[in-house]
This record gives C-alpha cells, sequence and structure tokens, in this order.
C-alpha cells in the first residue's frame, strides 16, 4: 500500500541505515541542517537515539529499508516512543541510488541518504508492526509452519528419492498421501525387503498387522508388499548395518516434522478459535484454516486497505506494462508485492476451481473454454482466480459478511438467473 504523507513544515526527518551490528542515522530539521550519527545496534543505543529524537520537541518521522529482521525492534521501540515509523522499498531505494549518483557504488552512510530523499518525495509506506497490531503470534505460526513444511518436503524427497530408490524402490508405488504415517512407522520395523522376507509370509502379515493402519482387504494388501520384497531390485544391504539405521534416521525425522506440523494446525485453530475474520475466510471456496491462517498472518488487517485495489498491490497481483512511444508490452503482474500472500490464494484458486458449484470454477472454465489442454491458458486462469479470490477475501472482511456463491450474479430485484460472460467478468 503506497503512502501519500505530507511532510509537515516542521517534521524532523531521521533516516536509519539498518545492519546486524551498527545502524547508520541521517537526522535532518525543517531548516536544512543534518546531522550524522553511528548507532550501535543494542538496547543503549536505541535508548540513546530515542531520548536524542525526543529532545527536538518536534514531529519526528523515521523511514527503515527492511533489512531481513534487524529492523524490527528498532522500529517497534520507535513506534511505542511516539515516533512514526515509515519503510522504504529495498527496490525503490536501489534504483533511486543509481538515478542520484549514476554509479553502483553503495555504502552505508549514502543509503541514509537514498533513504532520506524517498520519506521527503513521499516514497515510503507506514510500518504496521505485527506486535502492535496484534497479530504477531499469527505471523510466528504462519512462518514456523512454511518452515516445517519446507523442511518435511525434503525430507520426504530424500525419502523417495535416494533411499527408497536404493533399497526398496517397489515401496514409493503405496506413498499415495503426503500424511500416511503408516507408511513411516512400516519402514522403520521393516526397512528393507531383506527385513520382510526372513520372515514367512503368514508371520509377515502377522508382524505387520498393526503399523499399517485401517485398511481395505489388509490381507491382500500386506501379501502384495510381501511379494514386492521377493522381487524387489534394492540393494542386498544387511538390516542391521550403518547404512539401514541412517535410513531409519531419516524415516523418524519425518514423523517428528509431521508431528510438529499438527501441533501447529492445533495450535492455530486454538488462537484463532474466536477470530471472525478466521472463520469468514474460510467461507471461500478452497479456503481452509492453514490458508486463512497465512493471508492473516501476512495481511494484519485487512481493513486497513481501503480498496481492493490498494490489497491486490499489498498483493502484487496489480497489472504493470512498459509503455514508451508508440510501443507498449504487454500488461502482467507487478509480483512487487507479498509473495507468501500470492502463494496462498493461488493454493485456494487450485482447490476452488475443482469444486463445484461456484464463481470460480465459472471463471476458470472461461479461461480454458477454447482450449482445456492449453496449458498457459490454464496458468493465466489460475492467475486470474487467485486475483478474483484475493479480491473477494478483501470484501468480506471490510464488510463483515459471509461468502455467498454467484452473488455477482443476482438481478436487482430478486431473483437469479444464468450468468453472461460480460456480467461475470472480473475486473
Amino acid at each position: 500500500m503506497a503512502a501519500s504523507t505530507q511532510l509537515m513544515p516542521d517534521t524532523v526527518c531521521v533516516a536509519i541505515d539498518i545492519a546486524k551490528r551498527y545502524h547508520d542515522v541521517l537526522v535532518r530539521w525543517p531548516d536544512g541542517r543534518e546531522k550524522v550519527l553511528k548507532m550501535p545496534n543494542t538496547r543503549a543505543g536505541h535508548d540513546d537515539l530515542i531520548h536524542f529524537l525526543q529532545q527536538q520537541h518536534a514531529p519526528v518521522l523515521a523511514v527503515l529499508e527492511p533489512t531481513a529482521d534487524f529492523h524490527r525492534p528498532l522500529a517497534y521501540r520507535l513506534a511505542q516512543a511516539g515516533i512514526s515509523v515509515h519503510l522504504a522499498s529495498s527496490l525503490a531505494a536501489a534504483r533511486v541510488r543509481e538515478a542520484l549518483y549514476t554509479s553502483w557504488d553503495k555504502h552505508d552512510r549514502k543509503d541514509a541518504r537514498v533513504l532520506m530523499y524517498l520519506l521527503t518525495q513521499g516514497m515510503t509506506h507506514p510500518f504496521h508492526d505485527p506486535l502492535r497490531e496484534g497479530y504477531f503470534d499469527l505471523q510466528e505460526i504462519s512462518n514456523t509452519y512454511q518452515q516445517i513444511a519446507r523442511a518435511r518436503t525434503r525430507c520426504q524427497h530424500s525419502l523417495v528419492n535416494h533411499y527408497l530408490a536404493l533399497y526398496f524402490p517397489e515401496m514409493e508405488r503405496y506413498l499415495s498421501r503426503s500424511r500416511a504415517h503408516w507408511f513411516c512407522h512400516f519402514l522403520l520395523a521393516f526397512p528393507t525387503p531383506a527385513s520382510i522376507t526372513a520372515l514367512a509370509r503368514e508371520s509377515f502379515v502377522e508382524a505387520a498387522w498393526e503399523s499399517v493402519g485401517r485398511k481395505v482387504a489388509k490381507q491382500q494388501f500386506l501379501e502384495g508388499i510381501y511379494e514386492a520384497a521377493q522381487t524387489s531390485m534394492g540393494l542386498p544391504v544387511v538390516p542391521d548395518s550403518p547404512a539401514v539405521r541412517t535410513f531409519q534416521l531419516q524415516v523418524k525425522q519425518y514423523l517428528s516434522l509431521t508431528e510438529q506440523r499438527q501441533a501447529l494446525e492445533a495450535m492455530a485453530t486454538t488462537c484463532m478459535r474466536d477470530n471472525k475474520d478466521f472463520a469468514r475466510l474460510q467461507t471461500l471456496p478452497g479456503v481452509g484454516p492453514i490458508i486463512a491462517l497465512m493471508i492473516l498472518a501476512e495481511s494484519g488487517d485487512l481493513r486497513r486497505f481501503s480498496h481492493h485495489r490498494q490489497y491486490l498491490k499489498f498483493c502484487g497481483f496489480n497489472l504493470a506494462a512498459s509503455q514508451s512511444g508508440n510501443t507498449c508490452s504487454r500488461y502482467r503482474l507487478a509480483k512487487r508485492g507479498n509473495a507468501r500472500l500470492r502463494y496462498a490464494y493461488w493454493l485456494a484458486a487450485t482447490v476452488a476451481v475443482r469444486m463445484r458449484d461456484n464463481s470460480f470454477h465459472t471463471k476458470f472454465d472461461r479461461y480454458v473454454g477454447k482450449d482445456p489442454t492449453d496449458g498457459d491458458l490454464k496458468r493465466k486462469g489460475l492467475t486470474a482466480v487467485a486475483v478474483k479470490m484475493a479480491r473477494v477475501a478483501h470484501a468480506l472482511i471490510k464488510h463483515d459478511v459471509d461468502y455467498r456463491g454467484y452473488h455477482e450474479y443476482c438481478i436487482p430485484g430478486g431473483g437469479t438467473s444464468l450468468p453472461s460472460r460480460r456480467a461475470a467478468r472480473t475486473p
């Protein structure tokens, strides 16, 4: 969300270039005087800067460039002290630095002057601190969930593409679901074909009966695994060898990550039990608890976006083109916003288009109607559905209403009819 904040004539501007150990600070008074400070990134350094700014007896506006998470403690303490905090885009800072200095030369003091220029030109946006706004816990749960999910996926790929390929390739076809816990428990008990064929068929079925969980035709299922083990092309390693034990360590890690993910899902459900926005987002087709959590964690309070176009720009769903003279490129997504939000809406869109009786499914069908096998059309259709879902999510939260399917097709005055292409098109 771009800022159009106009500086007051008596505002003291502060530009802070963030680093891990020391921050470069540039202070500019309304009369043009400037002061350069080198501030250690410590509690004492923060206190000294805040005390100095509070002594000015004038409104203070500070701008920071987000650098990992090193800017968060300072930004929080400045806001707590009543100092307005803005953020500057790293991309904007890089472009302005090249424009002002016509060089790729970069250092901290120069960066502070670039930030000051962005602030005075109104090219910054207010900082909404998650801790002060009340959604810090949601953001941390969402971030941790994403990290665990990624680690779990890497572990799963390692199991399938390395360990199973070496020791028991035939078992991969039984891994049909990502939450198949029985698969890991079975591999802990029977990691190689040799550990299965060492038992008689009846003995194996009895020993593995509980580890595979509930199955239809379990007897036949286990006998199929036994036959696959007899004809396996895996390497003939000894079941108690160090190589197999490393395999089992990876299986245990996969189970541990799965349990952590389940714990986070339960934690998210508990924390959001009384959150009306959380429940309202789940009325959208394709949006479940985790995607709703990601949307709220990354967006904060959606009501702060007065128009849905501001929210689409925040997500990176706004359109952009390159025009010069009579030449103009095709419009495409800017992708300058929050990548995690785009990912969340994309996931929701892929689920919604597979569901029946919702306008998202209808919109996708219109996109791929010319050629349902065209992959490029499918990609464009999913993107359009994701954009529409972000717009609808903003409207639901802003107006405090639940999602109603085909609401845009209702005829004023009562009654409904089949939608036309023009009426259903999303701007």
